[in-house]
C-alpha cells in the first residue's frame, strides 16, 4: 500500500538512528590570548577553515599557534563530571581550555567524521591530549593527568561557517566503525595515497 511503511523498514530505519552519534552543545568557551581565563559565550561564529570568530588560534595568538593548533576543540560533559568525581577537580569554567562542552555524545566517535553542529559542519581531525600548558593555566595540579584517558577531547576543522550556540544539537553525518579505516584515512591524508 502506498504511503505505509513496512515492518522489515521501520526496524531498518531505527537501527540505522541508533548507530548515528547525536549530542546537545552544553557550553562554549573562548579567549583572545593563549594563557587568559577562557570565557563562556552562549554563541559565536565559526568560520571556514579558520575557527571561532575572536579565538586564540584563529587570531593566531595561542600558546601552539604556528605550532600545534586545532580550529575548534570539543570535550564531553560526562569527562569533566568523572574528574571532578575522581580527582577533586573541578573544570566547568573552562579551565579544561576547550572551546566546546558537549553531551550525550562521545567526542571520540566524532573522529574521522563530519558532523554539524546546529548549522556549522566540522570534520573531527584528532585527538586532543592535555598538555604541561593546561595544568600552568588551570592553577591547579593534577590537571593534565585527570585530562588524559581520552578524557581531553577532540580537534575539528571548519568545514562550513555558521553560528554555533549553546543548546545545538551534535549530530555525526557519517562515521568510521573500523578502527584499520581510520589508521587508513590518516595514512592517507598524510602521504596523498
Amino acid at each position: 500500500m502506498a504511503g505505509t511503511e513496512t515492518e522489515t523498514e521501520s526496524e531498518a530505519t531505527t537501527d540505522a538512528d541508533e548507530e548515528i552519534p547525536s549530542g546537545v552543545v552544553e557550553t562554549i568557551f573562548t579567549t583572545p590570548e593563549g594563557s587568559a581565563p577562557m570565557e563562556e559565550v552562549g554563541e559565536i561564529e565559526a568560520v571556514s577553515r579558520q575557527g571561532l570568530q575572536g579565538d586564540r588560534y584563529m587570531k593566531g595568538t595561542g600558546y601552539y599557534s604556528g605550532l600545534d593548533e586545532c580550529e575548534v576543540t570539543f570535550i564531553e560533559r560526562e569527562a569533566i563530571t568523572e574528574i571532578r568525581e575522581e580527582y577533586d577537580i573541578d573544570l566547568s569554567d573552562g579551565r579544561h581550555r576547550r572551546n566546546v562542552v558537549t553531551s550525550g555524545v562521545s567526542v571520540h566517535d566524532l573522529l574521522n567524521a563530519e558532523f554539524r553542529v546546529g548549522d556549522v559542519l566540522f570534520e573531527g581531525t584528532r585527538p586532543r591530549p592535555p598538555c604541561a600548558h593546561v595544568e600552568q593555566v588551570a592553577g591547579e595540579s593534577g590537571v593534565a593527568r585527570a585530562l588524559k584517558n581520552e578524557r581531553g577531547g577532540i580537534c575539528a576543522s571548519v568545514a562550513e561557517g555558521g553560528v554555533l550556540e549553546v543548546g545545538d544539537e551534535v549530530e555525526a553525518l557519517e562515521t568510521v566503525s573500523d578502527p584499520d579505516g581510520l589508521a587508513d584515512a590518516i595514512r592517507e591524508r598524510l602521504t596523498g595515497q
